[in-house]
């Protein structure tokens, strides 16, 4: 091949060669640009907006303008399910972000925050009624609306207790759900709503009280207990005891019996209550019942003496004792308001195995009225008893 030749040949391969070259470059520059794309793809879809923090809520006390006049709160507890938080609520939120809640507690915690909201609210004058909170519910909840807003509601209950040094009684419960409508980027409706919802039980409790205080059992201040010995202005089979009415051989009304003793009687006592409150003060009025049926009392032919009636009428004066010893015990118990039955009705039992006792230990030392000089030192013991009690001078036992 001529030389020249040769260069047309060389000038050919350098022109492919250049014109690979140049397809080459396009591609790894069309490479490049689609990983860059790529990449800017991938970045802008990773990319999530910050989520704004929820501070806790400041629950704020606010004056009721109520002075409560029958109590005070003295304790708070919490009886919630759920302690973590009160408000599930969504935060503000950028354009275009999805929204979701968040979990949001009280300021310096729940129970704290709501204690001293409370009692920074009401007057606290511990010469009142001590009153037991129980926080049942305490929860604030929120879901999307219509028109980009939020509906929210706040859930609040309530149990109200008298506190006893026994038992604390349960009085009344309340409940109240509050809603309300905000836009997504107002978040400072919600502690006026929780405010409102505590402001109203206050209220309600308040108002409960003043309107149960004076004839509602559960919340009387103290027991007075007054007695009375029940007669009848009609006499019939049954007798009470009075002190210018003895036992009379007409009162011996039961078939004779075939027994070794000459007469029996059957005395016994009990009482009948009746309760009303009055300025809070629930009062007691025992009817003391000191008898004995004629029915059940019974004498041999031959045997209506003196003696024997004396000793029989013994039976009704023990009795009679028994039942002031009773009125005694009542009289010195500070009974509670929360269940003043139970301790009169303890002492009756215990003052009926005293009359039962005396009863067996006054014919057991008499032989039933056999032994002369027995029976005089229990006629004396009796009447010394009787005197002391005052029943000789007709006098009705009033606390």
């Amino acid at each position: 091949m001529h030389t020249k030749d040769q260069q047309i040949v060389v000038v050919l391969i350098i022109k492919f060669i250049l014109q690979l070259l140049n397809a080459s470059l396009k591609v790894k520059l069309k490479v490049v640009a689609i990983t860059y794309a790529s990449f800017t793809i991938l970045l802008f879809a990773s990319y999530k907006p910050p989520t704004v923090k929820i501070e806790p809520i400041v629950l704020r006390p606010q004056a009721l303008h109520i002075v409560p006049k029958e109590f005070y709160i003295a304790q708070i507890a919490d009886d919630r399910q759920g302690k973590t938080a009160v408000a599930w609520i969504f935060p503000l939120i950028m354009p275009k972000q999805k929204p979701t809640v968040q979990a949001v507690d009280l300021k310096g915690g729940g129970l704290n925050a709501i204690r001293n909201f409370i009692f920074q609210s009401l007057p606290k004058d511990k010469s009142l009624r001590p009153i037991l909170i129980r926080l049942k519910e305490c929860r604030v909840t929120e879901s999307p609306a219509a028109q980009g807003r939020v509906e929210g509601k706040v859930a609040l209950s309530l149990s109200f207790d008298l506190i006893n040094d026994e038992e604390n009684i349960h009085l009344t419960d309340y409940r109240i759900d509050t809603k309300y409508v905000r836009p997504y980027n107002q978040i400072n409706v919600i502690e006026p709503a929780l405010r409102e919802s505590f402001n109203s039980a206050l209220k309600y409790f308040n108002t409960w009280m003043n309107s149960q205080a004076d004839h509602n059992p559960q919340l009387a201040k103290e027991v007075k207990v007054f007695f009375k010995d029940h007669q009848e202005k009609l006499e019939g089979d049954t007798i009470y005891y009075a002190i210018n009415r003895s036992l009379t051989w007409n009162d011996f009304q039961e078939k004779t019996r075939n027994s070794k003793y000459a007469a029996s009687v059957f005395p016994s006592f009990g009482f009948e209550e009746q309760r009303e409150i009055v300025d809070g003060v629930i009062r007691l009025h025992l009817d003391i019942k000191v008898y004995v049926p004629k029915s059940a009392c019974w004498v041999k032919d031959g045997d209506r003496t003196a003696y024997t009636l004396n000793h029989e009428q013994r039976h009704f004066d023990i009795v009679k004792i028994v039942g002031e010893h009773f009125k005694q015990k009542i009289s010195t118990l500070k009974l509670p308001v929360s269940n003043c039955d139970g301790p009169i009705n303890f002492e009756f039992y215990e003052s009926f195995r005293e009359m039962n006792h005396l009863q067996d230990q006054y014919d057991d030392e008499t032989q039933h009225g056999i032994n002369t000089a027995q029976q005089e030192r229990w006629n004396k013991r009796i009447d010394q008893d009787l005197a002391v009690l005052a029943l000789k001078k007709n006098l009705i036992y009033l606390k």
